[in-house]
């Protein structure tokens, strides 16, 4: 019996129907701008964010790291919560290739305030390094999945506006969030000047982000993506397995929500002390994290280890409401064993 897979929801293979899409897309050299498969899915992405335009790019961590490009010079300072992705899981390109400061902030649930956004911008002095940027992540992976309140969404942007800030927002799994608060991806992007969009996590594509937001900016960072070697060819195979990903593969989003919360129920009645899920994650205390995730593999649940005394699930569009009972049954051995 294959193992149960919750490392993340990046684990997913394409299906028949979306490698079948991929086989049949009209293709041309997007390089020299002229792949209409790739021009589709930018057009639906700006429209479905409200902005301007859109780019195609490999990874999440490429339109975040372009985006942070576009919007900084070398020695500005970027604002983001302590536990977001380009600060803790994108190989500092962030200092490697814009140069900037990051300034980490605190928030509940991964999640930013206002207020907390407001005292973190230094006055106008040479001693500072002058903050240009806020980055947002929704939904906030560290967090639990967690979903940003809209209101609270639009107030950390309205923030960093006010005090001269440009905004990002890092959505790389924003169709989580948009399924769970039921409110449309425009509005949730609404005070963001750009918005990175990913089709490889919960929407199950093979590979590939966006970058939304105005022209000139994305001009840009066409320039940038070609810079870090993110220009691609006949990409227009996997901006249709994208497009075959946005038109079947989000409002499914709900069925991964449901399962785990099923999730969350089985492990509390247990007695573990688990994070209450938003989306698609659980996050579980243990007392050794490294040796439960060994442990867990051993009876056939794979997931991993977010820090020494906590695994993180996640549930995708290949978990089953099986696979969610197999592995409660994995967690009742494991707590039998200790």
């Amino acid at each position: 019996m294959s193992a149960v897979d919750l490392r993340s929801d990046t684990v997913t293979q394409p299906t028949a129907a979306m490698k079948q899409a991929m086989v049949d897309a009209p293709l041309g050299d997007d390089v020299l701008g002229d792949d209409p498969t790739v021009q589709r899915l930018e057009a639906v992405m700006a429209e479905r964010t409200g902005k301007e335009g859109a780019l195609f790019m490999p990874s999440g961590t490429m339109t975040n790291l372009v985006a942070i490009r576009i919007h900084t010079q070398p020695g500005d300072e970027l604002l983001l919560h302590e536990w977001a992705h380009p600060f803790n899981y994108e190989a500092g390109g962030a200092a490697a290739f814009a140069g900037v400061q990051i300034r980490p902030l605190t928030g509940p649930k991964g999640q930013l305030e206002p207020d907390t956004v407001r005292a973190a911008i230094h006055p106008p002095d040479h001693h500072f390094a002058p903050a240009r940027l806020l980055a947002v992540e929704d939904t906030a992976n560290r967090g639990g999945g967690s979903v940003y309140p809209l209101e609270r969404l639009d107030a950390v942007g309205a923030v960093a506006h006010e005090m001269g800030l440009a905004t990002h927002l890092d959505g790389a799994r924003v169709f989580n969030a948009v399924v769970a608060s039921g409110i449309p991806l425009a509005r949730r992007a609404k005070a963001y000047d750009t918005i990175s969009c990913c089709f490889s996590k919960g929407l199950g594509a093979p590979v590939g982000s966006v970058l939304c937001g105005p022209c000139d900016l994305l001009h840009v960072g066409h320039r940038m993506r070609k810079l870090l070697g993110g220009t691609m060819r006949q990409s227009g195979m996997l901006a249709a397995a994208a497009l075959y990903a946005l038109e079947h593969n989000v409002a499914r989003l709900a069925e991964d929500h449901r399962r785990t919360r099923d999730l969350e129920a089985g492990l509390t009645a247990m007695g573990y002390e688990v994070t209450e899920p938003e989306t698609n994650m659980v996050y579980i205390d243990v007392p050794d994290g490294a040796k439960a995730q060994d442990d867990l593999e051993t009876l056939g649940v794979r997931c991993f280890a977010a820090d020494a005394t906590t695994l993180r699930l996640v549930v995708h569009l290949h978990v089953t409401d099986e696979d969610v009972q197999t592995t409660l049954n994995a967690f009742q051995k494991l707590a039998a064993q200790t």
